[in-house]
């Protein structure tokens, strides 16, 4: 049995904004973008193994980036789409015939046409040690990375000079997410808090009826969905957060055919993508982050979730299956509703949201929360 690279090494839960710049400096340091025919690729022992790549110039001189590379969890997706292997078949052959992970990644390696391309992400491997293929892509692929996408993004919020604050930073294989509100930009919502309380603390929400504006920038390096910048509502009371994605602001990764070899990505192409990363967060700002679009956002939300809630279980197992949340999840639902004391189509609301916050999952808790709005509609059908 073999498993995907550790998620542990590349991934990180609630952090500061410092601390993820300091995990996203080091892995810059690490990467190495190859673009690459299927006949340089080669899988052993549930590992892809590159041949007669280029090698590139680091701080130390130069390295080899021909090797072996564990496959993430995302990058063994990629590989079953690139090849059209059934994924959970092929998850099987790993963790139980690890030859045959091997058989059917090559076997479909061969017949592919010589002259197509894939774009290998990947972190080096350090002691000589195996390095990690993050994802296996298009070679049409167009990176914009984290660190990039966050200094564009934090420039345009100074540009719009609205003050913020970071409530939160997670790094997941599949996407980056940060958490910004402004503590200038304030609502009272007592209609929408007035029977809640917070399942964390016990705060009530009558007394703290507080909403600030916000968003959360979101990016992938993988190849799992475009950088974006969306509005994201945030209750004082107990730091839920209600993400608004109808509003959201996308910049796909999608360019030219990229050449053969290890890929040099400076150039002023990635100067003018960085450049409209930082322009759409300025309008994003102005737009998102003002009074009167909070208010638009939280009458919205007042118009139902002042309906009762007669049967918190079944409606709750109804909005889990219609949403696709799971069992666990469901029941977390139902234990957070129940300490929030809101029994209305708003507290089903809050107590999804709430549960987000706890999930150690960042990608499911981001999932969990872009469907607050959703919810509340169910809920009140209910």
């Amino acid at each position: 049995m073999t498993t995907p690279a550790p998620a542990e090494e590349l991934t990180t839960r609630h952090a500061d904004l410092q601390d993820l710049v300091a995990l996203l400096r080091d892995q810059q340091g690490r990467k190495v973008d190859i673009v690459t025919p299927p006949t340089a690729l080669r899988a052993d022992h549930g590992r892809l193994i590159i041949s007669g790549a280029e090698p590139i110039l680091t701080s130390t001189g130069v390295t080899s980036t021909d090797g072996a590379y564990r496959p993430t969890v995302t990058c063994e997706k990629g590989i079953a789409e690139k090849l059209k292997i059934n994924l959970s078949y092929l998850r099987r052959c790993r963790s139980e015939a690890v030859d045959l992970w091997d058989t059917n990644v090559n076997g479909w390696l061969d017949r592919l046409p010589r002259d197509q391309k894939f774009l290998v992400r990947a972190f080096r491997g350090s002691g000589g040690g195996a390095g990690v293929a993050r994802a296996l892509l298009s070679d049409s692929y167009k990176r914009v990375d984290h660190l990039d996408v966050l200094t564009a993004a934090l420039d345009g919020v100074e540009q719009a000079g609205v003050p913020i604050q970071i409530q939160g930073c997670d790094l997941t294989e599949q996407r980056m997410y940060v958490r910004v509100f402004s503590p200038a930009v304030e609502v009272v919502a007592p209609r929408l808090l007035e029977g809640y309380r917070s399942p964390f603390t016990g705060a009530e929400g009558a007394a703290n009826p507080v909403i600030w504006g916000g968003f959360v920038i979101t990016n992938s390096e993988t190849g799992c969905g475009a950088a974006a910048i969306t509005p994201r509502l945030v209750v004082r009371v107990c730091d839920n957060g209600y993400t608004i994605a109808a509003d959201s602001h996308r910049a796909v990764h999608l360019g030219g055919k990229l050449d053969e070899g290890v890929i040099d990505w400076s150039g002023r192409t990635h100067r003018k993508n960085l450049e409209l990363i930082t322009a759409k967060t300025t309008d994003a700002v102005r737009r998102f982050l003002t009074p009167a679009y909070v208010r638009k956002i939280v009458t919205t939300m007042e118009a139902k979730a002042g309906v009762p809630i007669v049967h918190p279980a079944e409606t709750i197992q109804i909005v889990s299956q219609q949403l696709r949340f799971s069992e666990e999840h469901q029941d977390a639902i139902l234990g957070h509703f129940i300490k929030g004391g809101d029994l209305t189509a708003g507290g089903v609301m809050h107590a999804v949201t709430s549960v987000a916050q706890s999930l150690t999952d960042a990608d499911a808790a981001h999932e969990m929360e872009s469907r607050a709005l959703q919810v509340l509609q169910l809920a009140a059908r209910s």
